[in-house]
């Protein structure tokens, strides 16, 4: 009976969102955040991802529900899954430092075959090196299922970014403790949204982490701080640069679309034309689904494939006198291969965990304000329409989407001002081909919060593993980080041994030290 219950409330959960889809009229659907590109994840083998090499080792820690009130059901717990690789650290004797990196809107077994930084990096900082799951994603899910917790309105408020680096410090400290590592440096790493939280980490918890390396974090893109139009000015920019006839065919191809769906058996022959698995109900999921390549292909054009060039070599090659959707097919193989058919739901599975949990996300905090404009753009106008917005999430989860929330409680606004007298020890790495860096961080604040940039970097390439093919670039801008980050950690050794030396005073004259001088208390 309880099965027969859970399937149907299940079911319930994904009409609710393919209902939602559906009706979002013209509201094209928002890009999506993640270290990793979608084809990469979808590549990577479950069961070779499931069975960790040997010296990866999962751990679960029993995380409390809610970390900031005392309410009786506050102090639920449920299972975070964290894993440790303790392959190469020095030990706490040495005070060897620990690598942490921040799980985001997707299960932890993505980022441990696919992020390179930690690993790659180890020996040289004899580190100890730790991945931790974010709540609600993964094995790390109160209530035992998503859609059960995504479905009781009382559990899914738990689930924010406030609650997550709250989990994610519980856990350091329970590892420093487990290691004898009291004295171990920690630097947090994330990339897209788990860069935001290691940058909003390291300012709520200067006193777990030292430092923090933040890539393709876009924390401006919220609150009016960056423009809207932001992240696609920058697509249509990477197209033109790389194909400006490539750039031409799809701006034209949108009133193309349009022209064939008007006919009576329109959108008959753009589902033929398309080989869609489905008929189509509409040309607007054609289109979406097409946003959605154009957006994928920009933000991770990753060398050496470059999937940027392939796409536009796709439009570009097609024989002489192939018409404008004719050349818009041929880029859609080029990139995703000759399919039998293909799923124009393939960017928004209603039963994908991130699409689910970041639909959350963002109906309830992450508001991140992005559409199209007109001007040069090689994109149909639809403009971010808040009002509409806030209609969709009260119509799925119930609740007004809080847009100012994370500038009110992390910062935004006059952000370099605010950083500069209060922050410190972040890297913020972009690259300026990717869309996102149009609400990233570009400049330095300060000698210690900097911004670390390639003109030619894509979302969160720095973070990936090495490669023999990487090019000069990129491996300048590791290396960039990389010497950055010893720089933290030395002069955290030597703040160590100057404070050890002063605890060694002796007598009880009520001496303290300010600024390297001496002085005595009144008594």
């Amino acid at each position: 009976m309880d099965l027969v219950r859970h399937s149907f409330h299940h079911q319930l959960l994904l009409f609710s969102l393919i209902s939602l889809s559906y009706v979002s009229g013209t509201q094209f659907s928002l890009p999506r955040l993640g270290a990793l590109r979608r084809t990469i994840r979808n590549k990577l083998d479950i069961e070779s991802i499931s069975s960790l090499p040997k010296d990866f080792k999962t751990f679960f820690y029993s995380q409390t529900l809610d970390h900031f009130n005392y309410k009786p059901e506050s102090f639920t717990s449920f299972q975070q899954r964290y894993v440790i690789n303790s392959k190469y650290w020095g030990g706490a004797n040495t005070s060897s430092p620990i690598l942490v990196y921040f799980g985001a809107e997707e299960s932890l077994d993505y980022d441990l075959s696919g992020i390179g930084f930690l690993t790659d990096n180890a020996p040289r900082f004899k580190a100890l090196l730790v991945y931790i799951e974010h709540r609600f994603y993964g094995k790390s899910i109160p209530c035992g299922s998503r859609e059960a917790a995504l479905r009781n309105a009382s559990i899914r408020g738990y689930f924010t970014s406030a609650q997550a680096i709250a989990d994610y410090a519980a856990i350091i400290l329970h590892i420093k403790k487990t290691f004898f590592a009291k004295n171990s440096p920690v630097i947090v790493i994330g990339g897209s949204y788990g860069g935001m939280l290691a940058a909003w980490f390291r300012l709520k918890y200067p006193h777990v982490a030292l430092g923090a390396l933040a890539s393709s974090a876009p924390i401006l893109y919220f609150d009016e701080l960056a423009p809207h139009v932001g992240y696609y000015a920058i697509v249509t920019k990477d197209f033109k640069e790389t194909s400006e006839s490539c750039y031409e065919t799809i701006r034209k191809s949108w009133d193309e679309i349009d022209k064939v769906a008007s006919k009576s058996n329109g959108l008959s022959i753009l589902s033929m034309k398309f080989k869609t698995c489905e008929n189509l109900k509409r040309s607007f999921d054609l289109k979406d689904f097409l946003d959605s390549i154009y957006s994928e292909v920009a933000q991770y054009d990753h060398p050496p494939s470059y999937p940027l060039n392939i796409i536009c070599r796709g439009i570009d090659g097609d024989p002489k006198g192939t018409d404008i959707l004719g050349r818009i097919f041929a880029g859609v193989v080029a990139y995703m291969g000759n399919n039998s058919c293909y799923d124009m739901n393939e960017f928004n599975r209603p039963n994908d965990e991130t699409y689910i949990g970041w639909r959350w996300q963002t109906c309830s905090e992450m508001v991140m304000p992005i559409g199209h404009e007109n001007n040069d753009s090689m994109f149909p106008p639809s403009p971010f329409n808040l009002n509409k917005f806030i209609r969709k999430c009260k119509s799925l989860f119930g609740v007004r989407p809080q847009p100012h929330w994370v500038t009110t409680y992390y910062g935004g606004h006059d952000l370099k001002l605010i950083l500069h007298r209060f922050a410190s020890n972040i890297i913020f790495s972009n690259g300026l081909r990717d869309p996102y860096s149009s609400g990233g961080v570009l400049e330095n604040i300060s000698d210690s919060v900097v911004a670390v940039y390639t003109v030619n970097g894509s979302h969160c390439l720095d973070i990936l593993p090495e490669k023999k093919s990487d090019p000069v670039w990129l491996i300048k801008q590791r290396k960039t980080e990389v010497g950055i980050i010893e720089s933290w950690i030395s002069k955290y050794y030597t703040d160590l041994i100057m404070f050890r030396d002063r605890t060694r005073v002796k007598g009880d004259g009520g001496h303290i030290f300010h600024r390297g001088k001496e002085k005595k208390l009144q008594k």
